[in-house]
């Protein structure tokens, strides 16, 4: 007779997982739509990724680290979406208008700000969403973006540059 080798698949733990559906699920579908300019893509990313890390979660080294290990998915799964896409992303004034409040509030400053984000390369991009628009540490962005702390800090002073050329007016 041999011994099985294998632990049992310990059961994810409903209550925790759901509490961290409740409390990120919107900000990462943010995260999702600023990338990705589309409400129901952003959605589908989402979902995806937490169906993921429900599927992973028995075997998380780490089940603080879940939140973090769900923005990776999200951003990993962003970028595996506009690869796919053929047309480039037009934001329109619409597009980032939620509810009849929020599009009352959307002013064209904010619009131009939203198109010149869309105009920078993907990885600024996402270092600037992540640091600005998700209000993470140079810590937290680095981990999310999978580099170091120090690339994601360039790359954002980088991105903040190209961002203002965007923004400055023709001459």
């Amino acid at each position: 007779m041999t011994a099985d080798t294998t632990a049992p698949r310990r059961r994810p733990d409903e209550a925790s997982f759901a509490a961290l559906y409740r409390e990120h699920s919107l900000g990462l579908t943010r995260l999702a739509f600023l990338m990705l300019g589309d409400r129901e893509s952003a959605q589908d990313v989402v979902q995806e990724a937490f169906l993921g890390l429900y599927k992973r979660w028995p075997s998380l080294r780490d089940p603080t680290k879940a939140l973090s290990y769900a923005r990776s998915s999200v951003l990993n799964r962003c970028r595996s979406v506009l690869r796919k896409r053929r047309l480039p992303f037009f934001p329109t004034p619409e597009l980032f208008a939620f509810s009849a409040e929020s599009e009352a509030l959307l002013d064209e400053s904010r619009r131009e700000v939203l198109k010149a984000l869309h105009n920078l390369p993907p990885r600024q991009r996402e270092a600037l969403i992540l640091r600005y628009f998700l209000d993470l540490s140079e810590a937290e962005t680095a981990t999310t973006m999978n580099i170091t702390r120090g690339t994601a800090k360039s790359t954002v002073s980088r991105a903040l540059t190209a961002l203002s050329h965007h923004l400055e007016p023709p001459q």
